[in-house]
Parts: C-alpha cells; structure tokens; sequence
C-alpha cells in the first residue's frame, strides 16, 4: 500500500466573518509538501484571508488549519521560523535599504538564505541605494519576496508576488518558486493570473466567495478544456 505524506498545508470547513462580511464560507484545500500549490480567484474571493490564516495573522472563527502540523494561531517560535509569507500589503520600513533589510532578516534565522545571491537573481543589488520608500511598486515586489525568503522557509506563502513586475520580473519570479519546489519547499502561490496559474502549479485550488469550488492536479481540474472556461464556469456557479 502506497504511503502518503501528510500535506504540508491544509485547512478544513474555514469560516472567518467581518461583520456583515463573509470571508470564507467553509473553506477546505490543502498543500503537498515540495510542490507549488496556485490558489486561484477573483479579487474578493478569500485568498488572502485563508493566508493570513494559514500564518497565523488572523485566527478563523470556526474550522481547523495545520501548517507543518501545528496550528499556526498557538505556534512556537520555532515553528513560525520554518513559515515565509509575502503579504499584499507589504509591511516593508521605508526609512532602510533593501540589503540593510535583508541582512538585518537574516541574522534572525539560524541558517539564512545568501543575502548577495537572492538579492542579485531578484534584482534588488542594482536599486540597494534607494531606500524602501522610494522605490517603485514592482522593485518593493521584489524586497518583499527575497524578505519572504531570507530565512529559508519549508513553507513559504506567496500573495500575488508578480502584481506590478514587468515581464522580465516575472520569469525570474517564476524561475525562482520553481527552483524553490525543486528544492524541497512547499510554495503557496495566490493568483488571479491563469498564465501564472499553468506555468507554476501542481496543485490548483480555485476558490470563489470564500469557498473552494475544485482543488487537484492541473490537469485532472481543467480536464480537456481550457483553464479560462473551466474557471468561468465554476465561479459563475457559486455566484448564483
């Protein structure tokens, strides 16, 4: 009998409510380890919540999460060490550089990533100078992302990583979560690109109003159409 490892992520019948606000309405999907997971969906649909309960950020008002095991609201220190996340939102210091922030990041871990060589395949070593504040919206992308890094996570969240790059960037991004995988990181990627969804995925999971409403393999999701008119047609769905 083929034995499976448990998944590195999983979360199960999530409710997380703002007020009037549904966030998630019974979410489930889970994470391999070593593999890219996309969570795919329109702006509104949860994704963002589901991560920031995946880290531990906001705790959900029913359901169960496990990253890694654990539950990520009661973690340790030493489990929240093995977890990255890039946010939307950013919360870089806009008074520092990128590098003094990334080596400041790294003297945090016990074995951090290379500073210089993640700073040089993002990019970041060619604006250093400027600091965090005045950089462009693609280059804060791209010192959130290597911050997401520096501490070499078994899991890393990664929050729409490509919005606002150009396209140079975002191979390199794409490149970089596939080496990641390729590696040994679990890599949770949300995204309402299906470009990004195709050329990243092993496992999508696309959710609507808060809900998962298909998770698996690429290809067994999409099956013999396109992913477009399988997304469309899901999500229109749940909209009813």
């Amino acid at each position: 009998m083929v034995q499976f490892p448990p998944p590195a992520v999983s979360l199960d019948g999530l409710h997380r409510r703002f007020g009037d606000v549904v966030a998630l309405d019974d979410m489930s999907w889970s994470a391999a380890p070593a593999s890219v997971t996309a969570l795919l969906g329109p702006n509104g649909a949860g994704k963002t919540t589901a991560i920031e309960c995946a880290v531990g950020l906001q705790q959900p008002d029913e359901g169960v999460v496990r990253v890694l095991g654990d539950d990520p609201w009661h973690a340790q220190a030493q489990h929240r060490a093995r977890v990255g996340v890039m946010l939307q939102s950013g919360g870089l210091p806009n008074g520092t550089r990128p590098m003094r922030l990334l080596r400041h990041l790294a003297s945090l871990y016990a074995a951090p990533a290379d500073v210089v060589a993640l700073a040089a395949t993002l990019g970041i070593d060619r604006f250093d100078r400027t600091t965090i504040r005045r950089l462009s919206g693609g280059q804060k992308q791209r010192v959130a992302l290597a911050a997401a890094l520096v501490g070499r996570p078994e899991v890393v969240f990664l929050d729409e990583p490509t919005a606002g790059l150009d396209p140079h960037a975002r191979l390199d991004v794409y490149d970089l979560v596939t080496r990641l995988r390729d590696e040994g990181t679990t890599v949770v990627v949300s995204t309402h690109s299906f470009e990004e969804a195709q050329r990243l995925a092993d496992h999508l999971v696309i959710v609507s109003e808060g809900r998962t409403v298909a998770q698996g393999p690429v290809g067994e999701v999409v099956g013999r159409g396109s992913l477009e008119d399988v997304y469309f047609d899901l999500t229109r769905r749940v909209r009813q």
